[in-house]
């Protein structure tokens, strides 16, 4: 007779820019069982501290790390309830964040921003990943780099961002000394949730290798360096940055006995080590190939590659060995303004004729303007835009940098206005493909996943035509909670229920649809001429060699100045 199998599920708690949700998934199938969303109570803090007068200058992006914890108590019972899950058929919980998010804590892993010395002062606060105030100790960071002919650099595109830890850290420390005195850690706010749940800080490899300069064979830049970039940082790694460094995907620890009763949990449930999120996509889309690329499509879009061989490639924005899938190295390229950038257009451009219109036929604004887009062919509007609408990443590393259309007349509609910002993310992402190829890294297959790609068909079949290749769609509807679910399950091992490695983590439970998106090849003349021309407003305006290469960095130093 044979024994009938009890399920087992693990928990992937994905956390965005403006909420978290966690997702309960079977671990034999990952088919998703139940899914919750927590928006953040403070949303994204940019203009004044929560209870205070302080307001925030230009290019700020804070968080409040209570709303962390709240995704964790309103979203895990959640899920379980919405499922009709016991507690113990639950083996294992993977958390995955936006990053660089970053927060000073004291000993016992209190954020700074939540004692009353310090709640006042912005720097105590966590910093969110597109929080851009640092660009100056970045470029700080950079020259002293290139100077010293740093080996870690080439290893970054050649440009460190003022996303990443070190130049918030150095923000930090050079204009709120007694907020860098007293952190005893800076802290990946995805490894603070790991702490919280575990009572243990550990990092992970992910967020060290992708956003704090860590290298596996090399570890971090060198104390002589940080010494001449600040000497406050000489012994950081040493002291407020302390801890091993441990792969994606194995167990930090077990469940706390007194989070285990908020969340509704069996104390020692397995607790994976953290994921930047877009990172956990590839796991979810059951991707382990090299010459693989990812698009993870949201506000932001990042690119992962997969490939089994460490190449240093200029714009590409790091490469790191087991960053996502053991045994391979894994490349990652971002735009920072993709969601961000049609959202803000919708709200901001659009007439109450379009949103009488959409209303009437009970469609959103998006779907009006995705339906009239679609009518227009590659080139008819003649506008041309670029997608620095959020500074630029890849392959021109540089916040400072803002959007452009080329084009419009007094005859230009909406809609071909909304088409020319689709065509921007994907000759972008074009841009960032011929980066990766030029450097020797082939990109054979490719994998989109995120809200967009299931949102806007349109847009997807401009990213095919674009690119001239097929696009494989993650089956998911949540691939990146999937992912940190993934996590878990391998975290938990195999006599839990789970699995002994990653690898067979993500072969057994990501998956993506059978359908793929073809290019249209009739198109590919109309997408080849726009993209030349793409490229010569990309290198005119965003080198700083090109002709106009400071009139955005002056519009905008006039803009803080005012």
């Amino acid at each position: 007779m044979r024994e009938e199998r009890i399920p087992k599920y693990t928990i992937g708690v994905d956390y965005g820019t403006e909420s978290g949700r966690a997702v309960l998934v079977d671990v034999s199938t990952g088919e998703e069982m139940a899914a919750h969303v927590t928006p953040y109570a403070h949303g994204v803090i940019d203009r004044q501290l929560p209870g205070s007068q302080v307001r925030l200058p230009h290019e700020w992006a804070l968080q409040h790390p209570g709303d962390y914890l709240d995704v964790l108590y309103q979203s895990v019972p959640a899920v379980l309830q919405q499922a009709g899950v016991q507690p113990d058929a639950v083996i294992g919980i993977g958390i995955d964040f936006t990053a660089c998010t970053v927060l000073p804590v004291n000993e016992q892993g209190v954020p700074l921003c939540l004692l009353e010395e310090h709640r006042d002062d912005p720097h105590s606060w966590v910093k969110l990943w597109k929080h851009h105030a640092a660009a100056m100790q970045a470029e700080q960071m950079n020259e002293l780099a290139k100077a010293r002919g740093e080996a870690f650099l080439p290893r970054y595109g050649g440009s460190i961002s003022s996303e990443w830890l070190l130049p918030k850290i150095l923000e930090t420390a050079g204009q709120s000394p007694s907020v860098f005195q007293a952190a005893h850690y800076f802290a990946e706010a995805a490894d603070w949730v790991v702490w919280q749940l575990c009572g243990e800080l550990v990092r992970n490899s992910c967020c060290a290798g992708y956003k704090g300069t860590w290298h596996k064979s090399e570890g971090y830049p060198s104390a002589e360096f940080m010494k001449q970039l600040d000497p406050r940082l000489e012994h950081l790694y040493e002291t407020k940055l302390a801890g091993a460094i441990h792969p994606v995907g194995i167990r930090a620890g077990g469940l706390e006995p007194r989070m285990a009763e908020k969340l509704g949990l069996q104390a020692g449930t397995a607790v994976s080590t953290a994921i930047i999120d877009a990172h956990a996509a590839v796991l979810g889309c059951g991707v382990t190939e090299p010459a693989s690329m990812v698009l993870a499509m949201g506000t932001s879009l990042c690119h992962m590659v997969l490939s089994d061989e460490e190449r240093l490639i200029e714009g590409v924005n790091g490469v790191v060995e087991d960053g996502i899938v053991p045994g391979l190295f894994a490349y990652e390229a971002g735009q920072p303004a993709v969601g961000d950038m049609f959202a803000w257009f919708v709200e901001t451009s659009i007439s109450d004729e379009i949103k009488h219109q959409a209303a009437a036929e009970g469609i959103n604004v998006h779907g009006w303007l995705e339906r009239e887009a679609e009518k227009l062919k590659p080139g008819q509007s003649g506008l041309l835009a670029l997608d620095w609408w959020n500074g630029g990443r890849s392959p021109i590393l540089d916040p400072q940098l803002s959007g452009l259309m080329v084009g419009l007349t007094l005859s230009t509609t909406q809609a071909e206005m909304y088409r020319a910002l689709l065509e921007a993310a994907a000759f972008g992402t074009r841009r960032i493909v011929e980066c990766f190829e030029a450097g020797g890294v082939k990109i054979e297959s490719l994998y989109a996943c995120g809200g967009l790609p299931q949102k806007n068909k349109l847009l997807m079949q401009i990213f095919a035509d674009v690119l001239g290749k097929e696009i494989k769609l993650a089956k998911s509807s949540q691939p990146v909670a999937l992912g940190a679910a993934i996590c878990g399950a391998a975290a938990a091992g195999k006599e839990a229920g789970g699995y002994d490695s990653l690898n067979e983590a993500i072969q057994a439970m990501g998956q993506v649809q059978e359908r793929y998106i073809q290019p249209n090849k009739e198109v590919k003349t109309q997408y080849d001429r726009l993209f030349t021309n793409y490229r010569k407003l990309h290198e005119t305006l965003g080198l700083p060699s090109g002709a106009l290469g400071n009139v955005m960095h002056e519009l905008k130093q006039m803009r803080n100045d005012a």
